[in-house]
């Protein structure tokens, strides 16, 4: 770890990245950058922000509550099936799990009746708004979208099978956050604004309502991805044996330095001592179940403070999603301007790693990310490493959807 302007940065970072924390810290309490950091809005990707009394809309970012949820079974790869099982069970998955821009969850056992549509917190929306926000996130509950998002199948480092699934809180925290942001600048709510830093205070109805919302739409991402999770377990005619569950895109209230404080981690994992995250690499790549660190090292507690009890949330990417994948006319999908990575590269990749895969672009390709052990790595021995867990089936959407509630 180095200190650049009181910040405790992690990892190598080029700079631009680094110029977003830095402006974050002259704002914030405290903040922190983990290894695998990259350019977000305002706040960088994997950047950690704590301040008194207010909360950072856009620090937190339009997917509210993203997150990682991982189901151990009680299965092994051989009790699943051979090869052709093992393509069924993709097939499966791609046909039964909803994936893609504004997609409805059409299984019959969706659920829409979950307690959180009778929150107190929708009296947070504005009358005319909160009947249709309702509607849309009773249909988008228990899916997926695009983008990095996906369903992972795994065997682990004992030989079991685990499910893996990253998403978020869908249309209903990308409102959420798009309607405080113009809010925050003297707007009405659904008016677009710029996605510029509006620090809310807690103190006020802006700030009550939009923390009560943020809350609602994080109580929304983990009923959304154990739903699918277990969805898959039960695909793979497995039972649950373990879960491991956490949001990274979240703001909490904790104490640090004998201070209470609002920590926004936008694409950071928490990790105070014993607690236990998934993290992901890429589709072609290992991921983890991780633990923070429990020590008697003084060197390692004073870094875990310095990270804000934060680690990594995934690998980390090092190209744009355009400059992986070139440019293309969204009306007619030719492409404009080629990419740096090419479908004869992905191919290769997966091919090598036996991972079986369904939808995925070449903006998700494992080529645009950082190798997840390095990354670890680079956090100083701050997590442990439980298990790793070794891809078999991935399943994304398709390489041409757009859905602007990915990030």
């Amino acid at each position: 770890m180095q200190t650049i302007d009181q910040v405790a940065v992690f990892g190598e970072h080029d700079d631009a990245t680094l110029a977003q924390i830095r402006s974050v810290a002259a704002r914030a309490e405290r903040a922190a950058l983990m290894s695998d950091g990259h350019v977000g809005y305002v706040q960088p990707i994997g950047g950690v922000a704590a301040y008194d009394e207010r909360v950072s809309v856009v620090g937190l970012g339009f997917d509210i509550a993203c997150g990682n949820c991982a189901i151990r079974t009680d299965l092994t790869p051989e009790r699943v099936g051979d090869a052709r099982r093992w393509q069924q069970v993709a097939s499966e998955i791609e046909r039964t799990i909803s994936f893609g821009i504004g997609r409805k969850n059409e299984a019959d056992d969706a659920p829409v009746d979950h307690p959180l549509f009778q929150n107190e917190a929708w009296y947070a929306v504005p009358p005319k708004e909160r009947g249709r926000l309702k509607t849309k996130a009773r249909q988008q509950l228990g899916t997926v979208g695009s983008g990095n998002h996906y369903v992972d199948v795994f065997a682990d480092d004992a030989g079991a099978v685990w499910v893996g699934v990253h998403f978020g809180s869908r249309g209903l925290g990308h409102t959420i956050a798009s309607a405080f942001l113009a809010l925050g600048q003297n707007r009405a709510w659904g008016e677009r604004a710029p996605e510029q830093e509006v620090l809310l205070p807690l103190d006020a109805p802006i700030g009550h309502d939009y923390w009560e919302l943020m809350t609602l739409a994080g109580e929304y991402a983990y009923a959304g991805r154990e739903w699918v999770a277990r969805k898959v377990v039960q695909l793979l005619g497995g039972c649950e044996l373990d879960l491991v569950h956490n949001h990274h895109n979240f703001a909490w209230r904790e104490e640090h330095g004998g201070r209470l404080l609002t920590v926004v981690r936008k694409g950071a994992t928490p990790a105070y001592p014993g607690q236990r995250g998934f993290v992901g690499g890429s589709m072609g790549d290992d991921a983890v179940i991780v633990t923070g660190a429990v020590t008697e090292d003084s060197d390692v507690a004073d870094l875990q403070r310095a990270a804000l009890y934060s680690t990594i949330h995934g690998a980390g990417r090092v190209m744009s999603r355009t400059e992986a994948a070139g440019k293309r006319n969204r009306r007619t999908g030719e492409v404009t301007r080629p990419g740096r990575v090419t479908p004869e590269m992905m191919r290769d990749w997966i091919g090598r790693k036996g991972v079986i895969l369904r939808g995925g672009g070449l903006d998700e390709s494992p080529h645009v990310y950082r190798r997840l052990p390095e990354v670890l790595a680079s956090q100083e021995g701050t997590v442990t490493v439980e298990r790793t867990l070794r891809p078999l089936v991935v399943v994304m959407a398709g390489a041409n959807e757009f859905d602007p509630y990915k990030d």
